[in-house]
């Protein structure tokens, strides 16, 4: 849909004339008559003002011309599952569980939250997958090409030692480093993930099934 037919459903659906709606968004009945015709687009003040309004991103607004990721987790995001800033503004960068409310909601992004932010975070980030390419040699994994913020509850597996022991090495109630690749030699899936202190690098089949850890490496 464009963004004329967009703003005269949404508006249609709230009961509100162009009159009232303009009234709501501090702009002349004429300037949302010429939005509904395609003559002209909203600025991004007034985006705002119609994005909170009618509960949905920029993005919807303007017919979704981009496929929006949180740039925190990966995670493919839409109207259901973005975050909000302090004032109920949509955050179109990131998720609802990774951003809430104006402030970072994982550990490892508030670490780098604090000491500079995103580019410190996508400066360790670099310096991880350098450390997966360079020093791990392991037959059949992929180059290693970005790191998303995951959750250890999601990728703490359980792998049995050459003792038959079974043990975990993450912390369900952390978040680290980590990525699937495909395998380049049969059908099995890399895991991998990291944080200050270690990289780790395991293979598993379909949905997780039958782990088996390949490297767990100090730094």
């Amino acid at each position: 849909m464009e963004t004329k037919d967009i703003i005269y459903e949404f508006r249609t659906k709230k009961g509100l004339s162009q009159e009232a709606l303009a009234e709501k968004v501090f702009v002349t009945r004429q300037a949302v008559s010429r939005w509904e015709n395609g003559e002209t687009l909203p600025n991004i003040d007034t985006l705002k003002l119609l994005s909170k309004l009618f509960d949905v991103s920029i993005n919807t607004l303007l017919g979704s011309p981009r496929k929006l990721v949180c740039e925190c987790c990966g995670m493919p995001i839409d109207d259901c599952n973005i975050s909000r800033e302090k004032d109920g503004l949509f955050n179109e960068e990131y998720c609802k569980w990774c951003y809430a409310d104006g402030e970072y909601t994982l550990d490892i992004w508030k670490r780098y939250a604090e000491v500079g932010g995103k580019e410190k975070l996508e400066e360790f980030k670099k310096q991880l997958i350098c450390e997966f390419n360079t020093l791990l040699e392991i037959e059949g994994l992929p180059k290693v090409e970005n790191l998303n913020v995951l959750s250890g509850e999601f990728i703490n597996m359980e792998y049995t030692l050459p003792n038959t022991e079974r043990v975990k090495f993450l912390d369900d109630k952390q978040t680290y480093l980590g990525s699937q690749l495909e395998s380049e030699s049969d059908g099995r899936c890399f895991g991998i993930a990291a944080n200050m202190d270690f990289l780790l690098v395991c293979t598993y089949e379909e949905n997780g099934e039958n782990p088996e850890l390949l490297i767990y490496k100090k730094r």
